[in-house]
């Protein structure tokens, strides 16, 4: 069997606030980490707010950035869209750019490692819409940023934010949204047609309506997947359980990523363990992610053109 770490991958949705290592969390005097899947999305975004708490300096910022880096790039990782809840950190420590500024310099640092990273500013469903028009606001600010999204309870619609959403892609960022995780296909019509998502942030859901799935098939817009994630969140009661071979049958465009729960070439490795995948399909999913980015050109062909180079050598 070839070496997982060594394919080439995009990594396309991974939340940066989930990444912190666990040595790094205990260096701050953080919260452990909680054994097994947690009880509900709630105990999961609590968890998640006690490390965020600990982010308060533009040190700390920096250095988890720059950490990211390193284990992607360990994992085969070598273009990552990653996502930042930018606005909340800087209301949080009163100063709306340092968060972003100090990601964005550690993200800089970390191409030592080989790996080139792009942000994505997600903004929680439960929170205001005047807190959007502040993440809008940083996304036109720097460069890096390429997108926009909303995240969080999708019990919460999205159509509170339309005229954010519809500022955002009038100003040329990207939009993806997180649908179909925990709701059905209404929410995931509603990112695609309110939202202008053009990918769907894990998108499982999509199998409960065949018309859906007939549309999102035939437009092409990719499922940021992650599997592993989905477990821990209770929301597929095992890995063996997933839709993720259902989604593959039904000939939609299916990327592996991993929410922060877990490390990527350890979640292409449990695809092979618990679906049987041979090296071409894990190949594929590679190349799939690859495609369904917003990277440059340049950088798609160089990813693309590794898979296939890793395939070829036994």
């Amino acid at each position: 069997m070839r070496d997982l770490r060594l394919l080439p991958k995009a990594h396309l949705h991974v939340h940066l606030e989930s990444t912190v290592r666990p040595q790094t969390v205990r260096e701050w005097g953080g919260p452990p980490e909680p054994e097994g899947p947690f009880a509900s999305f709630r105990e999961f975004a609590d968890q998640r707010a006690r490390v965020r708490e600990l982010l308060c300096t533009p040190e700390r910022f920096r250095r988890v950035a720059l950490e990211f880096c390193q284990d992607e790039a360990a994992q085969g990782t070598r273009y990552a869209e990653v996502t930042f809840t930018a606005a909340s950190h800087g209301e949080r420590v009163g100063a709306l750019e340092m968060p972003l500024e100090a990601v964005l310099d550690g993200l800089a640092e970390g191409r030592r490692y080989g790996i080139e990273c792009r942000v994505l500013l997600d903004h929680s469903r439960r929170r205001p819409v005047e807190r959007l028009w502040r993440t809008l606001k940083l996304a036109t600010r720097y460069d890096e940023v390429i997108g926009i999204g909303l995240a969080g309870d999708e019990s919460h619609p999205l159509a509170p934010f339309a005229e954010v959403l519809d500022a955002a892609r009038d100003a040329g960022l990207h939009l993806v949204h997180h649908a179909g995780e925990s709701a059905g296909p209404a929410g995931i019509r509603e990112a695609l047609d309110l939202g202008h998502g053009e990918r769907l942030g894990h998108g499982i859901r999509v199998l409960d309506d065949p018309a859906l799935v007939a549309e999102v098939r035939e437009r092409g817009v990719p499922l940021e997947v992650c599997p592993t994630s989905n477990v821990l969140l209770g929301l597929v009661p095992t890995l063996a359980a997933h839709p993720l071979p259902r989604l593959r049958e039904a000939g939609l465009v299916v990327t592996i990523n991993t929410d922060g729960e877990t490390a990527l070439a350890d979640e292409y490795a449990r695809l092979r363990d618990v679906f049987g995948f041979t090296d071409a399909d894990l190949a594929e999913l590679a190349a799939a992610g690859a495609g369904a980015s917003f990277a440059p050109p340049a950088v798609k062909e160089q990813i693309t053109a590794g898979v296939t180079a890793w395939l070829g050598h036994p």
